[in-house]
């Protein structure tokens, strides 16, 4: 019997057959949607969290909410032998800088940063949003609970900060709250430019922004879908870039993209109870979040939320009228559907930050030929590699091959014409990186 499992170990890992890890099981059963409801009920009773609101009170007040947050990614690092690297990152806004910009404000995000064992200057990260607002986007004095947007958001980056700094992993993870959304995506455009400026390579960032509600304004009450929204191409692509994309194609395969699908193939391998919608716009139709800024900074970035959205509930003074009760106030908030999304921003997050970095200087060749040739830059960590490919009209990577630890290979019989192809990086444990999509051809 233990030769029998020591041979198939060893055909596991020489062939590349799909493995999972136990852990992800372990981190979706350690969010709790208790812990959940806790933090959007202390998020909510901070009355108003406006970007312009009160910062000098300890009860009221994006101010008090800040510190609040703070203190909690501080009390995670105090039980993990201090494994978060918690501070403000400050950005100074003028008045006048857009018409929600009514005073001079400093924007003022929290982060937590959990190094990477092996690569601590690669980060993968999750975002929640600290700010509120009501009808009026420059009403900075009236209740504003924000319950769902986004406080929901808000606690699930908490939570995941809770379980997963129970883990090492080899890149690093930054869990964060950004303010200023609602008055112009300022703290996301800090934070994207203070990246820049520290030299991190973003792997790509998760924004969670409302999580919170299964019954939507049309009438569909579900707990299990949620929308993976996702810009088709960078939007610093140069102009040679964009003349390729049309001979060779990746018009839908991104950086963003492919985190994306990322997210979608986590969720159906490890809650296949979830129905993960693969959207194909940067946001809701007109609408902007924060994943937005780091986009436009040449990063991947995906928003992650509920797919049944009530409007009564979004950017609405508290209120009743004709029956309909309006406000974003926590008795619509549903923590156990909030706690499925947070597991599954938490499951990604582990993936990628214990997978390999994604293969470099990806080249697909094969024109007027019966085969796809494919060759890439090997990268540190990977046990080996796998080549992914899909029909053209298909939303995810359907087809693959483990091709073992080499930098290039040949796809007999796969005509290079009739699908799209990808490659990623696999350690010993099965980890997979982000699909790398070819950017060069192989003429020869």
């Amino acid at each position: 019997m233990k030769k029998y499992l020591l041979l198939l170990t060893l055909a596991i890992m020489q062939f590349g057959f799909s493995q999972t890890d136990p852990r992800m099981y372990e981190i979706i059963a350690g969010v709790s949607a208790d812990r959940i409801e806790n933090d959007i009920q202390t998020l909510a009773d901070f009355g108003t969290r406006h970007t312009l609101s009160d910062t000098l009170s300890e009860t009221r007040g994006i101010g008090a909410a800040r510190r609040w947050i703070k203190s909690e990614f501080d009390r995670i690092s105090a039980g993990c032998e201090n494994c978060l690297e918690v501070f403000y990152q400050r950005n100074s806004v003028e008045k006048g800088a857009n018409s929600r910009i009514v005073k001079d404000v400093e924007v003022v995000n929290v982060v937590a940063i959990q190094r990477g064992t092996k690569y601590p200057n690669r980060f993968i990260i999750m975002s929640g949003d600290i700010d509120s607002r009501v009808s009026d986007p420059n009403d900075f004095t009236s209740d504003s609970p924000g319950a769902n947007d986004n406080a929901s958001g808000m606690a699930g980056t908490i939570e995941a900060a809770r379980v997963l700094s129970e883990y090492e992993f080899e890149n690093s993870i930054i869990y964060t709250g950004l303010s200023g959304e609602e008055q112009g995506l300022f703290g996301g455009q800090g934070l994207a430019a203070y990246a820049k400026e520290q030299g991190w390579e973003i792997i790509g960032i998760l924004n969670n922004d409302m999580i919170g509600n299964i019954r939507g304004v049309d009438g569909v009450i579900s707990n299990r879908d949620f929308r993976i929204f996702s810009e088709p191409v960078p939007p610093t692509e140069t102009e040679g870039e964009r003349r390729a994309r049309r001979f060779y194609g990746g018009e839908v395969d991104g950086i963003s993209r492919q985190l994306a699908r990322y997210v979608h193939k986590m969720t159906r391998t490890y809650m296949p109870e979830m129905n993960p919608m693969l959207i194909y716009r940067l946001d809701r139709f007109g609408r902007g979040g924060h994943h937005r800024p780091f986009n436009d900074a040449g990063f991947a970035g995906v928003r992650i939320m509920e797919a049944h959205e009530n409007y009564t509930q979004q950017h609405q003074d508290i209120r009743t009228e004709d029956g309909i009760d309006y406000g974003d106030v926590i008795d619509h908030v549903n923590f156990d559907y909030a706690a499925k999304l947070t597991a599954v921003n938490a499951i990604t997050l582990a993936g990628i930050a214990w997978a390999p970095p994604a293969p470099e200087e990806v080249k697909i060749g094969g024109i007027v030929e019966p085969s796809a040739k494919l060759s890439w830059k090997k990268v540190d960590g990977a046990a080996g590699y796998k080549i992914y490919w899909r029909d053209t009209t298909s939303p995810t990577w359907d087809h693959s091959r483990y091709v073992g630890d080499v930098d290039a290979y040949t796809l007999e019989g796969i005509v290079i014409d009739n699908y799209f192809f990808g490659v990623v990086a696999v350690d010993e444990q099965g980890h997979e990186s982000v699909v790398s999509f070819p950017s060069g051809i192989i003429r020869d």
